[in-house]
């Protein structure tokens, strides 16, 4: 939620401007993370237990971008970021906002295929490393 509360906010000239070019930038894939698109309960699922919901939204964001769509969608991220007080290009800015969002979104899903593992499944897996 961190990641996104550093851009700028849906419903003000800025964030309405931002929004707008991160999705001309990202085309279809933008659809996943775009304020109107994604609903206004977008982060309540996320404080109310759906972590999985929204990382996924996430991760299809990503998947859907190709390697241009990245670039530009890097370059409006990270110029909305050199705005504030960060010391950075905004390329590098936007990358690091991109690679940090899916890396955490990974991790979320991760952990929770984690939480319906069984103590048996988790036996198995020590008792294959330790036969390795």
């Amino acid at each position: 939620m961190d990641l996104f509360a550093a851009l700028p906010l849906p419903g003000t000239p800025e964030g309405r401007e931002f929004w707008d070019a991160l999705g001309r930038a990202g085309g279809d894939a933008a659809l996943y993370i775009d304020p109107a698109n994604a609903g206004g309960p977008f982060f309540n699922y996320l404080l109310n237990g759906n972590e999985g919901g929204i990382a996924g939204r996430v991760l299809s964001f990503f998947e859907k971008l190709d390697d241009q769509q990245r670039d530009a969608v890097a370059d409006v991220i990270g110029g909305a970021l050199g705005h504030d007080t960060f010391v950075a290009g905004n390329q590098y800015l936007g990358r690091l906002w991109l690679r940090d969002a899916e890396t955490s979104a990974w991790h979320v899903l991760l952990a929770g295929r984690r939480t319906y593992e069984t103590e048996d499944d988790r036996k198995r897996f020590l008792e294959a490393w330790s036969d390795a």
